[in-house]
């Protein structure tokens, strides 16, 4: 958690205590799953992108259409290396204010030196990046509950995946995201809401003392994040993965028909001439708490790794359900281990999306199969 939330939200500090009951635990899962529940992202950093060539510049930068990126909706992308392989996975969006701020919500471990590094390439852009988790603080808010809170700072709900809306708060700019849906909790609506800083306190205590809405660790609810099949890169796991690898293009992370920007070629060279031996992968593994970057391998051939853990969060019935990127020769076999062929057996599950090439027209994806 950044300092400025810590010292600015004490109740979200005690909610993220490890010590947690375990009918607190349950009872927090609850809310996560068919409940109404309040979050802070403490494991997100937040840049906001500022001037008139704001856009243009991020354009230049990122996997994904920015000039073209309106108020209404948010956007994933990713930021790569000249190898295509990823720096960074961010969710931005822009605030309907007349400067129209861009905003880069990603893993809080890459934020400091992801924003230095596309700070050295603005130079005579009229842009310039600032680290926004020093203005506002971002809140994962879901369920009829919460959004019943929220309805009172918002003329109308975002009801679609990656939809926005707007609003002021005391004449600062605050933003709501829905983010896509959890496997396991699809009729669950679930929020990023950036709140500004001064309203921070105020918006914790109305949804924290609203009738039905409970206050989830973050750990408990990086859950959600898992089951969305929507993956983030940190710092373990930076310049490991070309978007595919992880099912960045199939979450609409890429835009194969935008300009160049940094492995633009690479990206596009394993699209449309390579053969994708690597994807996302849900499963669940019991022990103790697999880490970002730990290796994967098959009992077959324990010398050999055959993919990585992208991200873990606890499970509501113990062990840990992870996102891991894995060979899909590996995946056949169903027999992939954490860490040694002795370790501890991954249980593969259903992502909550159907992987397809978003560069296929419908008719010819059937044509092909």
């Amino acid at each position: 958690m950044t300092s400025q939330w810590r010292d600015l939200l004490p109740q979200a500090a005690a909610a993220s205590s490890s010590h947690i009951s375990p009918d607190a635990r349950a009872a927090q899962f609850d809310a996560l799953r068919t409940g109404s529940f309040v979050s802070l992202a403490s494991d997100t950093g937040l840049i906001a992108v500022n001037g008139a060539d704001a856009a243009a510049f991020l354009h230049g930068q990122l996997t994904n259409d920015v000039e073209r990126l309106s108020p209404a909706q948010a956007r994933l992308a990713g930021y790569c290396s000249a190898k295509g392989r990823l720096l960074a996975t961010f969710l931005m969006w822009r605030d309907a204010a007349p400067d129209a701020t861009i905003y880069l919500a990603g893993d809080a471990t890459v934020q400091a030196a992801v924003q230095k590094r596309l700070s050295m390439f603005v130079l005579r852009a009229k842009a310039k990046l600032t680290d926004a988790t020093a203005t506002h603080v971002l809140l994962q808010v879901g369920g009829p509950a919460a959004e019943a809170v929220l309805a009172a700072t918002f003329a109308s709900l975002p009801a679609a995946a990656l939809a926005a809306t707007h609003a002021a708060m005391d004449d600062a700019p605050t933003s709501l995201i829905r983010l896509p849906e959890a496997g396991t909790a699809r009729s669950l609506s679930r929020f990023l809401w950036s709140v500004p800083v001064a309203q921070a306190a105020d918006a914790w205590h109305s949804l924290t003392q609203a009738e039905g809405v409970l206050a989830v660790d973050p750990a408990l609810a990086a859950w959600l994040d898992v089951h969305s099949g929507v993956a983030r890169v940190t710092t373990a796991t930076q310049e490991q993965f070309v978007p595919q690898m992880i099912n960045w293009e199939v979450v609409g992370g890429v835009n194969f028909r935008k300009g160049c920007y940094p492995g633009q070629e690479v990206v596009a060279r394993s699209q449309y001439r390579g053969t994708i031996k690597r994807r996302l992968h849900l499963a669940h593994v019991n022990g103790a708490q697999p880490l970002p970057g730990q290796e994967l391998v098959e009992t077959s051939d324990p010398d050999q790794p055959c993919g990585m853990v992208v991200q873990a969060a606890p499970a509501p019935n113990g062990g840990y359900d992870v996102l891991v990127e894995v060979k899909l020769a590996a995946r056949e076999t169903d027999d992939v281990r954490l860490g040694a062929a002795d370790g501890p057996a991954l249980a593969f599950a259903e992502l909550p999306y159907a992987i397809i090439d978003p560069t296929e027209t419908p008719a010819s994806s059937a044509a092909a199969s």
